[in-house]
């Protein structure tokens, strides 16, 4: 017996392929707004973050408890 027989045999299996295109659906919408609301200063610093040094600013302060050895 084939897979596809298997799948037909399940009753509510049809539900799947819909809740997976929604799901998809709903993250490429968040996505696409998230990049066309985005600050753009924030893209441009992450686009030049594998060009630059160590010297830079980071883009988030360190607030947890956890220090660096040697800083």
């Amino acid at each position: 017996m084939k897979f596809i027989n298997y799948l037909e045999s399940m009753t509510g299996i049809g539900v799947y392929p819909l809740v997976s295109l929604m799901i998809f659906f709903v993250f490429f919408i968040g996505v696409g707004l998230f990049v066309i609301l985005g600050r753009k200063e924030y893209f441009a610093t992450l686009s030049h973050l594998p060009f630059s040094d160590d010297t830079t600013e980071p883009l988030t302060t360190n607030t947890s408890a956890y220090v660096e050895p040697g800083k």
